[in-house]
């Protein structure tokens, strides 16, 4: 075979490549496309698309397909260097020794997801096949629990402390995305409207952020016979959780100094955690905490309200316990 024709076509999926293995956070998808860069023949991508022509096809109909084997392939290979422990391929060090195992695994798991993603999605709501609508929102979902997890480790690496809005944006992803596509997929499976989808997708992200604040609300100062937690082991472990992020830039500099001396602090005493947890509650942090998982749940009741019957019924049953949960 010509090897130009070969070369000619791997050009032109790792051009489409690269436009699906870009986003946020950054490191994450430098990590997935970090062994597309450096080489490969493109052989299994070359073979869709000679095949779709063989058949009456083109090239461009064949290309997200093409660059799905591609993605599947780089996941294979991500995750074998993994379990093998090997350190070099294709002359450069391998993906988990250039950024690390846990971004890593990461990395093989979004070229997965991104696969099915990327061969279902020129056909998301554009078909009534049920089956496909299912699998481009599950691998939409699963995309975005990588993106998650990615920027969960990004801040627990980082000296700073994330914003309000940079936390939600975490929780969206590494939380609410399997919320998202739980309601989605039931309305999907339904064969309901694109609009009847949006709106159950409103109603499971709201959900799923209400869930994940009030979790954290129960981390801080929720009582270890519930949780089954030592107490304040968020705040021991130095998890960057809401309510904890609004205690410090709420607290005065004395009370701050005491919230960051237990922050994080593996060694530190029991005493401590607990002056620390009693400081954050009379911040009041809990009020605005169960004000913000209020909101979400009045956002989600109106995302459904159109709706009558005993199922939408138990959806807001399921949400009021969610928000109303034991501390």
């Amino acid at each position: 075979m010509k090897l130009e024709k070969l070369a000619e076509t791997a050009s032109k999926i790792d051009s489409f490549l690269l436009t699906r293995l870009s986003g946020e956070p950054k490191d994450l998808y430098h990590a997935a496309s970090y062994l597309i860069d450096h080489g490969g023949k493109r052989l299994r991508p070359y073979m869709v698309i000679k095949s779709c022509q063989l058949l009456g096809g083109t090239a461009k109909q064949a290309i997200p397909a093409a660059a799905a084997i591609e993605m599947v392939h780089n996941f294979t290979l991500v995750h074998d260097d993994i379990m093998d422990n090997d350190e070099v391929r294709h002359g450069v060090p391998t993906v988990h020794m250039r950024f690390g195992t846990p971004i890593g695994i990461l990395a093989g798991d979004l070229l997965f997801s991104r696969a099915f993603e990327t061969i279902s999605k020129p056909y998301l709501h554009k078909s009534e096949d049920v089956g496909l609508n299912l699998v481009a929102t599950l691998a939409k979902a699963c995309t975005d629990v990588c993106e998650g997890q990615t920027l969960d480790i990004s801040m627990a690496k980082s000296s700073k402390i994330p914003n309000e809005n940079q936390y939600i944006k975490m929780i969206e992803k590494k939380t609410s995305s399997l919320f998202v596509a739980s309601c989605a997929m039931g309305a999907i499976s339904a064969k309901k409207k694109f609009s009847d989808v949006v709106r159950l997708s409103t109603f499971g992200r709201n959900l799923g952020i209400a869930f994940q604040i009030i979790d954290d609300l129960i981390g801080v100062i929720g009582d270890p016979k519930i949780t089954k937690k030592p107490v304040g082991n968020d705040i021991r472990e130095g998890k960057k959780s809401l309510p904890i992020l609004m205690a410090i830039k709420k607290a005065g500099n004395q009370e701050r100094k005491i919230i960051l001396n237990a922050f994080g602090n593996s060694s530190v005493s029991k005493s401590e955690v607990e002056r620390a947890i009693s400081i954050i509650s009379s911040l009041g942090i809990d009020d605005i905490i169960k004000q913000k998982a209020a909101y979400h749940s009045n956002a989600a009741k109106k995302s459904i309200s159109i709706y009558d019957g005993p199922a939408k019924n138990e959806l807001l049953s399921l949400l009021d316990f969610v928000v109303e949960r034991s501390l």
